[in-house]
């Protein structure tokens, strides 16, 4: 029986620091390794938010745009509204709660100190919440208004890797994610078919340990 240990991590590229996308793709890594694939980000200058919108940017149950270079605060019933904020926190990631696990992805909002509410200028600031001069650090966990739902058990994407997922060996002890339905870029191999406290716990057919964090952390994983 292989044994694998895998550890969570999550990170977004961030230039200019500003709003960053990270669209994760479950990736996981043996016992000591790094085992993740940073999704695909960039910022740029977000638009002053309209006021009604709420006191904290991209709050719970607000909704965002879609974009390749931006992800703006915009009403959910609008035509541009795109995903939904299922939870928000604050820090960085890797140190504060995980996101529900079906999230599809996260939205890094990084620390920034403006100069001035921004407008429709070229700065490189979301706007200044509270006039205090600083926005805080955080996150927002996102699910899509409309399908595909990459977080979806078995889907092959989201920020974690859930039961009904399954993985693959990507080399170099990493296994990562994809869809079980066969219609990824790679062949599953395991599926995770329950979360339990400790390996001791999973039944008798697991094959694989896959860390998934949280109050179970542990996967029982099986070959496909």
């Amino acid at each position: 029986m292989r044994k694998v240990r895998t550890g969570l991590s999550l990170s977004a590229v961030v230039v200019a620091v500003v709003v960053a996308v990270a669209l994760l793709s479950g990736c996981q890594a043996w016992s000591g390794g790094v085992g993740e694939e940073p999704g695909a980000g960039s910022t740029t200058t977000a638009p002053t938010r309209p006021s009604g919108y709420g006191t904290v940017f991209l709050g719970v149950d607000e909704c965002s745009s879609f974009g390749t270079t931006s992800f703006t605060e915009v009403p959910c019933a609008g035509e541009r509204a795109a995903a939904r904020v299922v939870a928000r926190h604050e820090g960085r990631v890797g140190q504060g709660p995980l996101c529900p696990p079906t999230t599809d992805f996260v939205l890094h909002i990084s620390e920034s100190r403006p100069s001035y509410g921004m407008s429709g200028g070229s700065g490189g600031s979301i706007e200044d919440e509270d006039g205090d001069g600083s926005v805080p650090q955080g996150y927002a966990c996102m699910r899509r208004l409309q399908p595909p739902h990459p977080g979806d058990p078995g889907s092959g994407g989201g920020p974690r890797t859930i039961v009904g997922d399954c993985v693959y060996g990507a080399g170099r002890g990493e296994v990562r994610e994809t869809a079980c339905d066969g219609e990824g870029r790679h062949a599953p191999e395991y599926e995770v078919t329950t979360a339990v406290g400790s390996e001791a716990q999973c039944p008798a057919a697991t094959d694989l340990y896959v860390r998934l964090g949280g109050t179970r952390p542990v996967g029982c994983a099986v070959p496909v």
